[in-house]
């Protein structure tokens, strides 16, 4: 039929006909280009990582306030309470903490004594050293809202106590 003419091969030129794609000829590449951009780049990125969770976290200052080690990896407290705290499920168990008020600001934390009968080195208004439970911040396990563990009690590893290499000091 002649109603239906080829089209001519000018008007639809072949993929070797293109230009190799580059910065230059990408449409709406959004980014500036070139030798002066780089304030603009800076700009864009120091705006942009605000929206990253770990750098949020790390400068916004708020996370800081929070902390009750307010930046520190390790804080002295006294006891106030031993405690037992339920695991969660499918778990049961009933996990010794203590309630342990810190030196530095006053704040009251729950830590966790690890190991088989350590809470029976550990009394009522003993200096106790405190750190994290090593999830930077997080709850570990079956132990709900216990963020810390006791590692020291009256200056003597509390390891040291359990296998019982020390003993504690008699005041």
């Amino acid at each position: 039929d002649k109603r239906y003419k080829k089209a001519s091969p000018s008007l639809y030129p072949t993929p070797s006909r293109y230009p190799k794609e580059n910065a230059y000829t990408t449409m709406g590449s959004s980014k500036p280009h070139g030798i002066r951009a780089a304030r603009k780049l800076k700009k864009i990125r120091r705006i942009n990582r605000w929206a990253d969770k770990r750098y949020k976290k790390a400068n916004f200052g708020t996370a800081l306030k929070a902390n009750p080690f307010a930046g520190a990896s390790h804080a002295k407290g006294l006891v106030v309470e031993k405690l037992g705290i339920e695991a969660k499920q499918p778990n049961s168990a009933i996990r010794k903490c203590v309630r342990v008020q810190l030196m530095k600001n006053g704040k009251k934390i729950t830590c966790f004594c690890p190991r088989d009968g350590a809470l029976n080195y550990v009394d009522d208004n003993d200096e106790v050293l405190v750190a994290g439970f090593g999830r930077k911040g997080h709850a570990v396990g079956d132990i709900p809202g216990v963020r810390f563990k006791v590692v020291k009690v009256s200056g003597v590893g509390l390891l040291a106590l359990y296998k019982e290499i020390k003993e504690k000091p008699h005041h």
